[in-house]
């Protein structure tokens, strides 16, 4: 089990996510239960894995999420310091994924609630190898957040999406309930297991709502490689004594 540090960028800072509701997130000002410059996604970066030996990083770019450009220099210096790198620019085209290679991401997201089509997944696989990609399966109280035009019906299941994104040829499923994003509720395990089966061969991440090392241990028992962590990380609740021990909690993944 791998713990990723995550940072959401929002105007050019990073920014604490809670429950998906992005224009009232704050920057942040802590991490391990020390101050950091209030809202320096750089600072963030190297806190994560100076303090905390966080070995890679999650990036997700609010304002290219939302229509707007991609916030370019500030994902390139994060990129700079040299932890592998998931990336999410609101990723619609090939050529938008490989602008995502070119800030420096080592794997490129393609989010659902962005998302066009799973053709579009499908020739972006195709176009930069499935290893390069990964599939967010974005939800909201368990349900799919899909995009309005993307001909995706919101009553499909997570697992029959997670089906599809594995068919498309991704190498990886990242599974995010933005309503448990920084709310401190924990996972919905039961739901992860389903989808763990439905993407079988492909390695799995979650996010939304770690609160401590029990909930790490859940998830690798639910089959989980790795998760996607901020709060935690912030308030101290996950130090790097934990960080390091998940390591050792094996999934029964692939």
């Amino acid at each position: 089990m791998q713990v990723i540090g995550v940072i959401d960028l929002r105007g050019g800072q990073a920014v604490h996510a809670r429950a998906g509701r992005r224009d009232r997130y704050q920057p942040v000002q802590i991490v391990a239960g020390a101050p950091i410059t209030s809202g320096d996604p750089v600072a963030l970066a190297r806190a994560y894995a100076e303090r905390l030996g966080i070995e890679e990083l999650y990036v997700a770019d609010l304002d290219a999420l939302g229509g707007q450009p991609s916030q370019d220099a500030p994902i390139a210096a994060i990129a700079a310091i040299g932890a592998p790198l998931l990336l999410d620019i609101g990723v619609t085209s090939i050529d938008r994924a490989r602008h995502a290679l070119a800030l420096g991401a080592h794997r490129v997201i393609v989010a659902l609630e962005t998302l066009s089509g799973f053709d579009t997944l499908d020739r972006t696989c195709r176009a930069l190898g499935g290893d390069r990609v990964a599939f967010s399966l974005d939800l909201r109280d368990g349900r799919p957040i899909v995009a309005s035009a993307a001909g995706i019906d919101p009553d499909e299941t997570p697992q029959s999406l997670t089906a599809r994104a594995r068919d498309a040829g991704v190498g990886t499923v990242i599974v995010i309930d933005l309503a448990r994003v920084g709310v401190g509720g924990g996972l919905d395990v039961e739901l992860l297991a389903r989808i763990r089966t439905a993407a079988h061969g492909v390695a799995l991440l979650a996010g939304g709502g770690v609160r401590g090392s029990g909930d790490l241990e859940r998830l690798a028992a639910a089959g989980c490689d790795g998760a996607l962590v901020a709060t935690a990380l912030h308030d101290g609740r996950l130090g790097i004594g934990e960080i390091a021990a998940a390591v050792g909690y094996r999934s029964f993944s692939r």
